[in-house]
């Protein structure tokens, strides 16, 4: 059984509500670095960093992390094979870096993007930004800008499809 949660309009309605935290949140725009984690997340980055730009006409520098060399459940012998296709636009030292996910759950992706952040030198302060928070963290982490947050079963999974890859915005639970 599938059930639409977001539409088109939520989810925008969401991340507007979400860039409008981080600019209350965030004083300096000069020092904010926006980085989504592939695929998805890359491009809820992208399109809050274009309405940043809206609100406040201010182009925030934008990355992309693969984060699959830095999970850890995958083997020795596939890290050797992947190839990593981040694209952080400059060192990260002393920045604010706001890493931006569709989904949080177990907190383990969350935890493989702060080790590939590191990799571009030490951030004065990492935040998170997800759409969706569907709880049972296995890690110590926690959003600090949350579009939804959706209580679910582990039976339960979330799935986002976003126009730029799915043809269509929404957020469906299946069971």
């Amino acid at each position: 059984m599938n059930k639409v949660l977001f539409d088109h309009d939520t989810i925008m309605r969401s991340l507007k509500r979400i860039a409008h935290e981080i600019l209350e949140k965030n004083d300096d725009l000069n020092d904010i670095v926006i980085i989504g984690i592939r695929t998805r997340g890359a491009y809820l980055a992208e399109r809050l960093v274009r309405l940043i730009e809206v609100f406040e006409g201010v182009t925030v520098p934008l990355g992309e992390l693969d984060i699959t060399k830095y999970r850890d459940d995958i083997t020795r012998e596939m890290k050797e094979v992947i190839v990593n296709q981040s694209t952080v636009p400059m060192m990260l030292n002393g920045k604010t870096v706001i890493l931006v996910d569709d989904v949080l759950y177990t907190g383990r992706t969350v935890r493989a993007a702060l080790e590939a952040v590191l990799e571009y030198g030490r951030p004065k302060n990492i935040q998170l930004a997800t759409l969706i928070d569907r709880g049972h963290r296995e890690l110590p982490i926690r959003a600090d800008y949350v579009g939804k947050n959706i209580p679910t079963s582990h039976s339960e999974a979330v799935q986002v499809y976003l126009t730029e890859l799915d043809e269509k915005d929404a957020v469906v639970l299946s069971k």
